[in-house]
């Protein structure tokens, strides 16, 4: 069975990459003893694929894994076992059960909010604050973007769906995914030209709050919100699951 799970990275954790996250998860998962699913042939391994990846650095209360288990118990269990074997940085939020025709998370990616702070030491946030209405107001807001092959003036402004003032941070919600996908850090090397100040990517720090999906009437809800909570334990059948395979093999 296929679920879906909501996790945090916080604290110095931010720095580790998206490989050790994977590693860390796998050997959490192991320590807590749940039935996660493994894939077949000469070298098993578990079957789990992320959500949009976080950058180093980077903060969030809104990282996303999908995994297969063979038994799971109710939600709020599933979270209190796998939690006991994690450490504060990295906690489990919420674990849901998805269909089995439900799109991995990575696929179903559209959106991402953000929360811009601002770094004693360098600028005000009132120098900002107050000017963000005037900078979304431009029909473009062209700027260079780098990548590991590439390097290409585009034109970001399609792709910030809201930004405004919240607590004295900057709150981004922006276009995420494999195809479209703006960094906050983009978005904020271009409000600081707007500006007519000199951009200094150790300026700002970047909290990743939530990260959507696109329904089909076009709205974005939660990654979340495409499973349902598990009330009591679910056992996959592995009578019908060999069956299948032997279905599929002949």
């Amino acid at each position: 069975m296929k679920v879906r799970i909501k996790f945090t990275k916080t604290g110095s954790l931010r720095f580790i990459g998206h490989l050790d996250v994977m590693r860390y998860f796998q050997k959490a998962f192991r320590r807590s003893k749940v039935d996660i699913a493994y894939s077949k042939g000469f070298s098993p391994h578990q079957l789990i694929s992320f959500a949009a990846p976080l950058g180093i650095g980077l903060t969030s209360e809104g990282e996303y894994l999908d995994a297969e288990f063979l038994k799971v118990q109710d939600t709020k269990t599933m979270i209190e076992t796998i939690n006991k074997a994690m450490v504060e940085e990295i906690q489990v939020l919420d674990f849901r059960l998805l269909s089995e025709d439900a799109d991995n998370a990575m696929s179903s990616v559209a959106a991402a909010d953000y929360l811009v702070d601002f770094r004693e030491g360098y600028y005000l946030p009132e120098e900002f604050l107050g000017y963000m209405k005037e900078f979304l107001n431009q029909e473009e807001i062209r700027i260079l973007k780098k990548s590991k092959k590439s390097e290409q003036v585009v034109d970001i402004r399609p792709f910030i769906y809201e930004m405004e003032e919240k607590e004295n941070k900057i709150f981004l919600k922006v276009s995420t995914g494999s195809v479209d996908n703006l960094k906050p850090n983009l978005v904020m090397e271009a409000f600081s030209h707007f500006l007519s100040k000199e951009y200094n990517e150790f300026a700002f720090t970047y909290h990743r709050v939530e990260t959507y999906m696109r329904k089909e009437d076009g709205t974005l809800v939660p990654l979340i919100e495409a499973g349902r909570v598990i009330e009591e334990p679910v056992l996959v059948d592995l009578e019908l699951t060999k069956e299948d395979e032997t279905d599929s093999n002949s």
